[in-house]
């Protein structure tokens, strides 16, 4: 690690390689637009990562105080309050939708937003099983990318020349001790990241 990158900047090297796989997978031209849906960890990850290639970038989470972090690197923001109706002003679709909510309607709604022969990154796992109607993914020639573990090298760089600030992201920290009460912190709305130093 290097010596510029702290401890708590470290943690996040392995979901930040994650979102620097996009880039690997996916050739995002400056002048192109991206949604991400999702306001967490995942989602603020993605939104640091994508707004390095220079392209329009925004979010759409539930959450005020999330959307809130995002804004400050630039990202524009939507709060979301019905999944089944959301969509862009004047029903404008992007060329690329990254889905990090961990819902089964994440898909749906990144269909909804796509424009055709764009690309959906799926970043999230979702345990519930979908019943997606296909057919717009074949009409629209839509690419659907699945996006999981990614390079250490272009995450420690970024974080080394803090091009990328995940001290935001970190909800509170605790000593080895107060392991308990870290976990219970975790399990509440709203938390972020919650580290625990041994």
């Amino acid at each position: 690690m290097p010596e510029s990158v702290s401890d708590e900047e470290a943690v996040f090297v392995e979901p930040l390689a994650a979102n620097f796989e996009m880039l690997e997978q996916v050739h995002l031209k400056p002048t192109e637009s991206v949604v991400i849906l999702g306001d967490g960890k995942m989602g603020q990850l993605a939104a640091q990562v994508l707004t390095l290639s220079g392209c329009e970038v925004m979010m759409v989470g539930k959450h005020e105080e999330k959307l809130a972090l995002a804004e400050k690197r630039g990202v524009r923001t939507y709060v979301l309050d019905d999944a089944q109706s959301f969509t862009l002003e004047n029903g404008r679709r992007v060329d690329m939708v990254v889905e990090c909510t961990g819902s089964a309607q994440g898909l749906e709604m990144a269909l909804r937003l796509v424009r055709p022969r764009g690309t959906i990154i799926l970043k999230s796992t979702v345990a519930d099983k979908s019943t997606l109607h296909l057919a717009p993914l074949v009409i629209d020639e839509i690419r659907v990318q699945g996006s999981r573990c990614g390079p250490f090298a272009p995450a420690l760089r970024a974080l080394s020349q803090k091009l990328v600030d995940v001290r935001p992201l970190i909800s509170a920290c605790y000593t080895l001790d107060e392991g308990l009460a870290a976990f219970q912190h975790a399990g509440q709305k709203g938390a972020l990241k919650v580290l625990v130093r041994v």
